[in-house]
Formats: structure tokens, sequence, C-alpha cells
């Protein structure tokens, strides 16, 4: 399941996604979320879902890679479902002891799942096509206007970059612990959910350790290049629109519109 999370990988092959300004895709991504929020129906869902596998498409990155995510949510999904399901008041349609199933709660809770299943994907599929470099120089770029209020915009940006890049390096130090473990008689997949979760308490004290010497290092060879935060740094390969980020930019300002307008006409 470890091995299941895209969120902070990077996928390497060449499309037009991947080749986009990165900070297109900051941009793209938030519009994206913001829809997603926006729209209060299946139409506009439905928008969402044609753009969203168009994106897919466009990025060369195979849907099953992508989609894989999605067994790590399972569990956030079902409280996600079963909460709205039942606890919407509406017009009741069954009746199950003190548990009414409303029709607004069943709409609400198809909403939900969709909703968190595009967001996932989404923000899956901005880390599967930039690079932390790439991400780093985008969202410095895009919050350079907050220096003005003594904000420091590099620091944050790294930062932010840092820990998505640490989130597939510590889950794949956890399934090396647990496989290590494993092999000397620990059961991590038998029992009820509460005796797993148990069992994944010894897993705790060594992924600590191992993140703290991880961040050891990485901080003594950030010393060890003079890194001393982003005053004074240039850039080597400056970050440059072209006519495709331009166009991108197009196709995100006519998503908005039309999910904002059929979304709220149509129904």
């Amino acid at each position: 399941m470890l091995r299941d999370i895209t969120l902070g990988q990077y996928y390497r092959t060449e499309s037009v996604i991947h080749s986009l300004d990165p900070r297109v895709k900051l941009v793209a991504t938030f519009a994206f979320i913001v829809s997603l929020f926006v729209a209060n129906n299946f139409i506009g869902y439905t928008i969402a879902a044609l753009f969203l596998a168009m994106v897919i498409y466009l990025s060369k990155v195979p849907p099953k890679f992508i989609f894989r995510g999605m067994k790590t949510i399972f569990f956030l999904l079902l409280i996600t479902m079963v909460f709205n399901l039942f606890l919407t008041p509406g017009t009741p349609i069954v009746s199950v002891w003190k548990f009414t199933i409303t029709q607004e709660g069943l709409k609400m809770a198809a909403m939900m799942a969709i909703r968190l299943v595009f967001l996932i994907t989404g923000s899956s599929l901005m880390t599967l096509t930039t690079t932390p470099n790439h991400l780093t120089d985008g969202l410095e770029r895009l919050l350079r206007p907050l220096r003005l209020f003594k904000v420091p915009v590099h620091e944050i940006s790294m930062m932010m970059s840092i820990a998505l890049r640490f989130i597939p390096i510590l889950m794949e130090e956890t399934d090396k612990i647990m496989k290590a473990q494993m092999a000397r008689g620990a059961d991590f997949e038998s029992g009820s959910l509460i005796k797993r979760a148990k069992s994944l308490v010894p897993l705790l004290v060594p992924l600590f350790i191992s993140a703290f010497r991880r961040a050891n290092d990485l901080a003594m060879a950030m010393e060890a290049r003079c890194y001393k935060g982003g005053d004074g740094r240039t850039k080597m390969k400056p970050l440059i629109y072209e006519k495709r980020d331009r166009l991108a930019y197009l196709v995100i300002i006519l998503y908005l519109v039309l999910i904002v307008v059929m979304g709220r006409i149509l129904f």
C-alpha cells in the first residue's frame, strides 16, 4: 500500500504538460481545486472530469499509475461518504434503526466522493509532471510579490518542495522497515483494524530516527554548498513564459468560465 502513494513522486517522460512552466501548472492546479468547490451539480463535475482526462492524456502518465494513489485514501473516502450519507437531512429514502438515508445525503455523498478523488488526482498530476526544483522555482516566482511584506518567499518555497519530496522517501523507508521487521516475525496484516494499527507503533521510532538522519544529511549538504537562502541567488535556467504557457493560461480561463456558467445555469 505504501508504494501506491503517488503524491510527491515525479514520472519522467516527455509530454506537453511536462514542458509547461511550473507556474502554469501551479495556477492550473489551484484553479482546478477551486472549480471543484464552485461546481454544485453533476454537470460541473462532468466538465471537471473531461478537463482532468484531457490533462492526463496530454501528460502521457499511465492512468493506472495515477489512480493507484486512490487506494491510500480509501478509508478517508469511505468515512466521508458515510457521514454525508447518514447525517444530511432531507427527504428520507431508507431508514435502518436510527439511521436514515436521504436523497440529499445520497447526492452529497456522491459529490464529496467525486470531489475528493478529483482533488487527489489533480494534485498528484502536478507533482508527477513537475520536478522538485521546478516546483520550488515556480512557487518562489508566484509568491514574489509577498517580498514587499518581508515574507521569506524563497525559504517557504524550499520548505514546501522538500516536504513534498520527502513523502515518497519516507514511504520507501517505512516499507523497508516493515519488511525488516516482518523478516524477524512481525505481523502487520492479520487481526482486526485496531490490532493492525497497534502493530504499526514499533515502526515509529526507527522511522523518526531515519527522518531526522536524512534531514541532518540534507542540512549538512546544503551548508557544504554554502547555501545562505534566497538573497542574491541567480537561476541557471530562469523561468520564461513561452507560447504554449500563454495558451495553457487561456485554456484554464475558458475552463473556469465554462464550469461556472454551465454548472450553475443547467439544473
